[in-house]
């Protein structure tokens, strides 16, 4: 029980341990940090406009409130400032005659609506700008266009962040498993990947990157080497017809990383498969990038994948989900290097080779026989 139990532990932290090495997650999350980074973080402010697109929903929403926030107290502020110098408060006892520079400012408190109200061009007509003060109408001009420009900024920005394509890829989705199976007699790894919307995507292209840790002639170890993963379907890696779910496969011929692995050594080896899916977002005409990735215990060697497209009864075609990632076990060479090899056996057998050092001599046969 107690050894069953350490076995199981023992196998779950190794699972831990190599999700943690894993690069991409499956949703395209990338697991990377930057430290000792010697530039300041001011850099980030240059490009105000993707620092706020990039921050979290939580993070904005605090910018926005305070931006509002902020400027009519700093405005409220200064129009209390006017009133106070201009002598216009109740504390100073002005006269019958008196022309205040904003009519109907008691105090702070009403300094503060008054500013909100014309921030955001309310205009409920109890308070207004004389013209007994230019202070006062420069700082109503200020403030006027300062409102417009937080306005749009900020308006701008959310709506920038509601309309990002990486929404688009959310409905994406790729297969759980890659398999590795013969395709058209030829040894493949295949990935399933769907659309989830009726809209298409433009211009779509696919294709893979194989990382892992390689060591140089000279003795380098370089971590997380890339190496060109190409993706094809029948009709090509281009240009995809994304209407329905699609079966992307990779050859495994001579010129391939998985060329030397087989079906005993797939799980010892230690690589990370990431692959893209680049298009062009039908509405919007925004351009969106979808990733997933697989690690070796999520590539299952002698599978394929279960069919999910049929016809009704009424002439509609129907995907049927609930087969999207199931595989079904199919016989398969156990590496890709023994298939190679017999079909080269087989060639061989067809074809007659001749020997140059092979001669056709003549024998006469003479007869001794004597009576």
């Amino acid at each position: 029980m107690f050894s069953y139990l350490r076995e199981r532990f023992t196998s779950h932290l190794r699972e831990r341990s190599r999700r943690r090495a894993r690069l991409v997650s499956k949703d395209g999350r990338c697991n990377i940090e930057f430290g000792n980074v010697e530039q300041s973080r001011f850099v980030f402010l240059i490009d105000i406009w993707t620092t706020i697109l990039d921050l979290r929903w939580r993070y904005k929403m605090t910018i926005f409130i305070s931006a509002f926030l902020g400027s009519w107290f700093l405005f409220g502020l200064l129009w209390y400032v006017v009133a106070y110098i201009h002598k216009d408060l109740p504390e100073f006892n002005p006269s019958i005659n008196h022309t205040p520079c904003v009519e109907n400012i008691n105090g702070l408190t009403s300094a503060f609506l008054f500013s909100l109200e014309t921030q955001v061009t309310i205009g409920y007509g109890f308070r207004c700008v004389t013209e007994q003060c230019a202070t006062a109408i420069f700082l109503l001009i200020f403030q006027s266009i300062l409102g417009v420009i937080i306005n749009s900024f900020m308006c701008g920005a959310i709506l920038a962040k509601i309309s990002r394509s990486k929404n688009r890829a959310k409905t994406i989705t790729f297969s759980k498993n890659a398999v590795i199976s013969k395709r058209g007699g030829k040894l493949c790894l295949l990935i399933r990947v769907a659309n989830l919307r009726k809209s298409l995507l433009i211009g779509s292209h696919i294709y893979g990157k194989l990382l892992k840790t390689t060591i140089t002639p000279e003795g380098e170890t370089i971590i997380l080497d890339q190496v060109n993963i190409e993706f094809v379907v029948d009709a090509g890696n281009e240009n995809l017809f994304f209407i329905s779910p699609l079966t992307i496969y990779h050859i495994i011929d001579k010129n391939s990383p998985f060329f030397h692995m087989a079906a005993e050594t797939l799980l010892q080896q230690d690589f990370e498969l990431v692959v893209f899916l680049d298009g062009t977002v039908e509405a919007t005409s925004a351009t969106c990038q979808v990733r997933t990735s697989y690690i070796p215990e999520e590539v299952l060697w002698g599978y394929r994948f279960a069919p999910i497209v049929s016809k009704t009864k009424e002439g509609k075609y129907r995907v049927d989900f609930q087969n999207f990632s199931k595989t079904v076990s199919v016989e398969t060479p156990h590496c890709a290097f023994c298939l190679y090899n017999e079909k080269e056996a087989k060639a061989k057998e067809k074809k007659g080779y001749d020997n140059p050092g092979f001669v056709l001599s003549e024998v006469n046969e003479t007869s001794d026989t004597k009576m």
